[in-house]
């Protein structure tokens, strides 16, 4: 055991991720469409038909193909279609604009791009890169069913790259990590062992599959030989409706989506089935997971942490949520997690320090971009049982005696204030405790006498704004008062459905309403 914890890994072999429907009854469900059912016969066969095509198009080993399209026949099977074909996928969020897109494109140096016409329109000539393709979406799955050249199960080696996936860019501009078959797998393997996943699970994909829990969604459920449902919901009601109609037994989602589906009312109907509840993006805090597990008190609730750059990193065994709700828990299966005081030192028990993920499900760095793959991707502290490269998360983490780790805050969102590091998520919690903020977010802005001021930012009703500051006063340290109180009707979003704050950071600037 690692002073933090490595969780028991399953079956650690890895494959090649095209391999992970292969498996299974042929009859067996696997993928939801709108035009109905496939079962896990009729997908594989699907797989080796678009990947017999996407060879077919010219494109050399490792070429770059992308996909810009919501969820549907083509943006579920390309994960493991292109794989098939030795080519690297990559998924662009369907939310994304054309001045994203482009970047992603001419940062990629994608060779083909398959998406909806109705989202190719809107890119203009100088968007696309010259050796690049773009084919409707429509047109590609027409094709790859009329050629009928179906491609076997790859023999790619576990290292091979197998696909880019952009971080949101909220921080800069969005990164490319890259990810290889056996980061996909043993993902795969590792999120379906923790969950328990099995044959007869009904897995509602409402994340976005560009985002990598997202995509996890469809590889992890696939290996446990359940099957998928995806959904683009255009409100939080389309998911207790999908809910009712396909006997749902797992749904995973982002804090901001969780705050609006437990405004819902959920029919028993809805909840019958439920077995288990996922979050992933951030903290649920305190308040919220008492509202999930009042809400859907029978399903089990795990709350995990992760990063694009290591995919999953911990998880809360929801035998603990309880006791325990604002834990991030140990380590998942194929990971190991330490906490270090410094780049050698371990932080003890009750001390913060930075997390730092070690082991199999550590991407291979940002692509094409050496300098900020060093800064990220490093050496494994001295305690790692696995060596080899980490990941330095530069979020900062408290693991007590017990080994469970609680989150700080991120070293880059940390607020300077007057000489005092200030958590964020200290001041958002204290605020949602009130009951009088639905959601909340905490945020450092300029300040010449300070350095910077807390400024908070709160969905609820403003007449509560007298009562809120009375007990931020009560119960949190005159540093940490709010200079500002900015109530909003809705929080800023990003692609990936987490809350945008550098959108809100730019509208504080501004002085306008978020």
């Amino acid at each position: 055991m690692t002073p933090a914890g490595t969780a028991p890994a399953p079956d650690p072999l890895p494959h090649p991720v095209d391999h992970l429907l292969e498996g299974g009854e042929d009859a067996a469900p696997a993928l939801v469409l709108r035009a109905g059912p496939l079962s896990r016969a009729e997908a594989r066969g699907r797989v080796a038909r678009l990947a017999g095509w996407l060879r077919g198009q010219g494109l050399q080993p490792g070429d770059r193909v992308a996909s810009w399209a919501a969820k549907g026949e083509l943006t579920c099977l390309l994960p493991l279609a292109a794989p098939r074909a030795g080519l690297v996928h990559v998924p662009i969020n369907p939310l994304l604009k054309r001045a994203q897109v482009a970047h992603v494109l001419g940062d990629s140096g994608a060779r083909l791009l398959l998406g909806t016409g109705a989202r190719l329109v809107t890119l203009e000539s100088a968007d696309i890169p010259a050796d690049c393709t773009t084919i409707e979406e429509n047109d590609a799955l027409a094709a790859a069913s009329s050629a009928n050249v179906a491609l076997p199960p790859s023999a790619a080696v576990p290292d091979q790259l197998a696909a880019l996936l952009y971080t949101s860019g909220s921080t800069g501009r969005p990164k490319g990590v890259m990810v290889s078959h056996a980061n996909l797998w043993l993902g795969a393997v590792s999120v379906a062992h923790y969950l328990a996943l099995t044959p007869d699970d009904v897995v509602l994909a409402v994340l976005p599959l560009s985002f990598d829990y997202g995509q996890n969604q469809l590889l992890s459920t696939w290996y446990a030989g359940g099957r998928v449902v995806p959904l683009d919901y255009l409100t939080p009601r389309d998911v207790v409706r999908a809910c009712v109609r396909h006997g749902v037994t797992t749904i995973a989602a982002v804090p901001p989506l969780w705050v609006q589906l437990v405004e819902q009312d959920w029919p028993p109907a809805a909840t019958a089935a439920l077995r288990r509840l996922t979050n992933s993006g951030g903290a649920l805090g305190e308040g919220l997971v008492r509202a999930l597990r009042r809400t859907i008190p029978q399903a089990q609730l795990f709350a995990m942490y992760g990063l694009t750059e290591a995919f999953r990193s911990t998880f809360l065994d929801p035998s603990l949520v309880d006791s325990h709700p604002t834990s991030m828990g140990t380590a998942v299966p194929f990971a190991e997690v330490l906490v270090m005081r410094d780049a050698v030192t371990l932080a003890e028990p009750g001390e913060e320090g930075e997390l730092v993920h070690c082991g199999p499900l550590v991407a291979h760095g940002y692509w094409r971009d050496p300098q900020r793959t060093a800064e990220r991707f490093r050496a494994a502290p001295p305690q790692s049982s696995h060596g080899g490269t980490a990941v330095w998360s530069g979020d900062r983490v408290v693991r007590d005696a017990d080994g469970l780790l609680y989150f700080a805050g991120r070293h880059d969102a940390m607020i300077k204030s007057a000489g005092n590091r200030i958590s964020p998520q200290e001041i958002e919690e204290a605020a949602l405790a009130t009951g009088l903020a639905r959601e909340a977010a905490a945020l450092g802005v300029p300040d010449q006498r300070l350095g910077q001021a807390v400024a908070l930012v709160v969905r609820g009703d403003p007449a509560g704004e007298p009562a809120l500051r009375a007990a931020l006063k009560r119960e949190l340290p005159n540093y940490m008062q709010p200079q500002q109180l900015r109530w909003v009707a809705a929080m800023p979003l990003g692609p990936n459905g987490k809350l945008d704050r550098a959108a809100l950071l730019g509208d504080l600037a501004e002085g306008v309403e978020p």
